[in-house]
C-alpha cells in the first residue's frame, strides 16, 4: 500500500508545539506526492521569508527539508538526510529560526558537514558543505531529530530567548 504524505498546513508550528520536538519517520515513497509536497515547503519558506524549512515545522514528521542558496537563489530539497561527517572546526554565528519567529542566538556549529541524502527520486547524494550551507543543513537537519537552536545554544542565551519570549507574550 503506498504511504498518502499528509498536504501541509499554511502554518509554521512555533515553539511549544510538541511536533518540533519529536523524532521524523524516513521517507520510502518517492512520487508526486513527495515532489508536490517540496514545492508546497518552497512556498511557505518563501513566504515566511526563511532561508530553509523542515516538514517537521509544518506539521509533518518524515525526514525531508528544503532550502534556497541565497547566494544563487536556487532551490534545493533533501529527503532522509544525515550528517555523516562534522568537520573538528566550529563557528559560532548569530541563526534565526521559523519556529522561534523574531528571535536570534548565538549556536556553534561545524564549519563543515558531509551530508547523505536522496534526491526526490530516490537517487543517493552526498553533499560537502562547509560556511552557511553547512549551518543550513545542521539546522534543518536537527528539526528531523526534534531539536531546535534552543538546544544548541548556550544555558545563558537559551534564558536570555526564553524571557524575551516571555515578556512578549505577556505584552
Amino acid at each position: 500500500m503506498m504511504e498518502k504524505l499528509p498536504v501541509p498546513t499554511e502554518k509554521i508550528r512555533v515553539f511549544g508545539d510538541p511536533v518540533l520536538k519529536q523524532q521524523s519517520r524516513e521517507v520510502e515513497n518517492f512520487d508526486h506526492d513527495l515532489e508536490n509536497l517540496t514545492a508546497r515547503m518552497l512556498q511557505i519558506m518563501d513566504r515566511a521569508e526563511g532561508i530553509g524549512l523542515a516538514a517537521p515545522q509544518i506539521g509533518i514528521q518524515r525526514k525531508i527539508i528544503v532550502w534556497r542558496n541565497p547566494e544563487t537563489e536556487e532551490e534545493y530539497a533533501l529527503v532522509n538526510p544525515r550528517v555523516v561527517e562534522r568537520s573538528e572546526e566550529t563557528v559560532t554565528a548569530s541563526e534565526g529560526c521559523l519556529s522561534l519567529p523574531g528571535h536570534s542566538m548565538e549556536v556553534e556549529r561545524a564549519e563543515r558537514v558531509v551530508v547523505e541524502a536522496a534526491d526526490l527520486r530516490g537517487r543517493p547524494l552526498t553533499i560537502e558543505a562547509s560556511g552557511l550551507l553547512a549551518r543550513i543543513l545542521q539546522h534543518e537537519i536537527d528539526h528531523l531529530e526534534g531539536r531546535l537552536i534552543l538546544d544548541r545554544t548556550s544555558a545563558e542565551e537559551r534564558k536570555r530567548v526564553l524571557k524575551e519570549m516571555r515578556e512578549q507574550l505577556e505584552s
